[in-house]
């Protein structure tokens, strides 16, 4: 599966707020994307709470995977952002 990893770029990390417009953009798209930290289990980025598993601070690694070029840039670029402003 095609993947991606970046850096996160919200200031708090992947808390509610950032998960919850990631798993939206996920629905949204209607096709798989996972995120995994250090080679961890991957989690469905669909859902928030497990996006909020990951424990992921600002900076962190996230490799994002899909086999669908638009999630995947999609989602890896809401990663990278922040979106706690």
């Amino acid at each position: 599966m095609p993947s991606r990893t970046v850096a996160v770029g919200s200031a708090i990390g992947l808390h509610a707020r950032p998960a919850a417009l990631i798993a939206d953009a996920v629905v949204t798209a209607g096709v798989p994307v996972t995120l995994s930290i250090d080679g961890g289990e991957p989690v469905d980025a669909g859902s928030a709470l497990m996006i909020m598993t990951l424990g992921a601070g600002k900076g962190a690694q996230v490799t994002v995977e899909s086999d669908d070029a638009e999630a995947l840039a999609t989602v890896s670029g809401l990663v990278e952002q922040d979106l706690d402003s």
